[in-house]
């Protein structure tokens, strides 16, 4: 039986501005660090709130800066689990916790070759899933999407039914999908978290305020709290981009709850979560619900395919030369 305090807590969105590891060993300092940002936000926001999910972003254990899977394969990636999954484990069953882990480069022996873009619910239970980016930042980032690989069998959507709430995640570029999130809600979701990198000019100033504005749509098309961190690092850190942070909560309406001043820095912003609220607007509603109102079958779009499924199965290689070959082969076919 969930107790009635287990409902309403604090989520707090971390953001880094760490150097950018160009070999795996090097990814210690980086998740050492966003371990001390977990205790500093769990125990400096103690007198206010129970801080109760802690949210990192996209890359803060390391960024795809070479543009050949074979290449991040030599150098950066990492199975999952790994030591720095149980370090999170650890934390998390210290302090009755759930913490979003920023992204891993991931390699996984059943599909040799390939790297995947993934985050990890991690609770005092353990790792509650595993999320693999399904639109990665094409043509840069050369992961492999679920997508792209036939027999795929797991379940590209997961949702964690947790104790402080149903919580699902996706990663940056993920988002501007808004099928995406409609999927992960449909699984259940309550939460959404966006684990992301999203560089300048498309943060959260104007006049490109992608962030906000793509970070309130999901939040109230979905009627779903949506804690999002994002990278804060600054160009010296994370060539040849520079990171706008404005990691932010957002509640169930669009409304923003609390939001970090754009610019570069670590930074931890912390608002209340309450998934009681949550569960009894979307029973209540019958008004402005868009997941009672869905009519899925108008849509034809959806029973055509546009970026091929399964094409990078059997590829030696994954670059980013390859992904742009099939961005323009896509192009031409919607164009004749």
């Amino acid at each position: 039986m969930v107790e009635d305090g287990s409902l309403r807590y604090a989520a707090a969105a971390c953001q880094v501005d760490q150097a950018n590891p160009e070999r795996r060993e090097e990814i210690k300092g980086n998740a050492e660090r966003m371990l001390e940002m977990v205790d500093m936000a769990v125990q400096g926001y103690a007198p206010f709130m129970d801080v109760r999910l802690v949210v990192f972003p996209e890359f803060g254990h390391a960024a795809p800066i070479y543009q050949t899977a074979k290449a991040l394969l030599k150098h950066l990636t990492v199975p999952i689990p790994n030591e720095y999954t149980q370090w999170y484990e650890n934390k998390a069953r210290e302090l009755n916790i759930y913490i979003q882990t920023a992204t891993f480069l991931e390699e996984d022996p059943l599909w040799p070759g390939k790297v995947f873009n993934t985050t990890c619910l991690i609770g005092p239970e353990g790792i509650l899933y595993k999320y693999r980016k399904v639109n990665p930042w094409i043509p840069w980032e050369v992961h492999a999407s679920p997508h792209d690989l036939e027999g795929y069998a797991e379940d590209p959507f997961p949702v964690a039914r947790t104790p402080i709430g149903n919580i699902g995640a996706a990663i940056c570029y993920d988002w501007f999908f808004p099928e995406t999130l409609r999927q992960l809600t449909a699984n259940g979701a309550e939460v959404l978290l966006r684990v992301s990198a999203y560089m300048d000019p498309w943060g959260a100033t104007p006049p490109m305020d992608w962030w906000t504005t793509i970070n309130r749509c999901r939040a109230l098309e979905n009627m779903s709290y949506v804690v999002a961190a994002n990278q804060g690092a600054s160009l010296a850190n994370y060539a040849p981009f520079s990171w706008p942070g404005g990691s932010m909560v957002i509640d169930f309406d669009g409304r923003i709850l609390a939001q970090a001043d754009p610019g570069p820095g670590e930074k931890i912003v912390v608002a209340p979560i309450d998934i009681a609220a949550l569960r009894y607007e979307r029973k209540r509603r019958a008004g402005h619900q868009p997941l009672a109102h869905l009519r899925s079958e108008m849509y034809p779009l959806y029973e055509e395919s546009y970026f091929p499924q399964g094409r990078f199965t059997h590829a030696e290689d994954h670059t980013v030369d390859m992904n742009q070959k099939n961005i323009d082969s896509v192009q031409r076919d919607r164009e004749e």
